[in-house]
């Protein structure tokens, strides 16, 4: 059964939640919460994603994630942790924090082709998983390189381009789970047309993370009266639809701001399975 990745943002600025969970106090009681309603990977991140956001030095990024997952840690959470970064730094930080428990980490980046070429050695060297993203920039320029010859193409190729930096460092291809980057170097046409082609992805060989949770797309779908675009926190409807056709393409896991429709979908899904 495809699992569900709760999202825990420890950000000032994330698009859908930033500033609700950036203490450990409150982190660690949402955490409690993803879990109860159907969690059961915890991913963890320091630092806003969305198009437009101001980067943050991998310091401020440690400050604000490393005390929520030695809470969690201590807790002992019956979820798999997953760190958000970009950052090797941050991930060696957290990793050497896990200790014995750092192999069962994943690092989830969203760098794409800008990955940083000390990270597939950190994870080579702790023998954790990692998700590698589809993405040609940062924050800042990854809405400006959205030319695509044939869509479905290459993002296929960058995305095993990746990977194979990633095998070269040593990681186990077994340890390597692919994200088409919903969102990352996208218009809204050409996320739509990744969804209605995800089994190109589920066919390269390695599991697949499908992350659309209440993007920009579903917002621009679901307009309000006047044209408006349905706000971020009422978009839990549709992402459960996605994360529905993301499991019968063969995903792995889906990605979610709010585990329980989600969660529910699959549990319906898999009963008339």
């Amino acid at each position: 059964m495809t699992l569900v990745m709760g999202i825990l943002n420890t950000t000032p600025d994330s698009f859908s939640d930033g500033g609700k969970y950036d203490d450990a106090a409150g982190a660690l009681k949402h955490a409690r919460q993803l879990i109860a309603e159907g969690a059961q990977i915890i991913d963890i991140g320091g630092e806003s994603t969305r198009p437009g956001s101001d980067p943050v030095e991998p310091a401020e990024e440690q400050r604000r994630v490393l005390p929520v997952i030695a809470a969690l840690l201590a807790e002992e959470f019956p979820a798999q942790l997953s760190l958000d970064t970009r950052h090797p730094e941050t991930a060696r930080a957290v990793l050497q924090a896990a200790g014995d428990r750092s192999s069962g980490f994943i690092i989830n980046d969203v760098s794409g082709l800008l990955t940083h070429p000390e990270m597939p050695q950190v994870v080579a060297e702790f023998g954790c998983e990692v998700v590698i993203t589809h993405n040609r920039g940062d924050a800042k320029t990854m809405q400006e390189r959205t030319e695509y010859r044939d869509l479905l193409d290459e993002v296929s190729r960058e995305l095993l381009e990746i990977r194979q930096r990633y095998l070269d460092a040593g990681v186990v291809d077994d340890r390597i789970i692919l994200d088409p980057g919903i969102g990352f170097a996208k218009t809204h046409p050409q996320n739509w047309e990744l969804v209605r082609n995800l089994t190109s992805f589920t066919d390269l060989g390695n599991r697949v993370l499908f992350g659309a949770s209440r993007k920009g797309f579903l917002g621009t779908l679901l307009t309000g009266a006047g044209g408006s675009q349905r706000p971020a926190d009422e978009r839990d409807t549709a992402t459960a639809a996605l994360s529905l056709l993301a499991a019968q393409a063969g995903c792995w896991a889906v990605r979610v701001h709010a585990p329980r429709p989600t969660a529910d979908a699959l549990a319906v899904a898999a009963a008339v399975a």
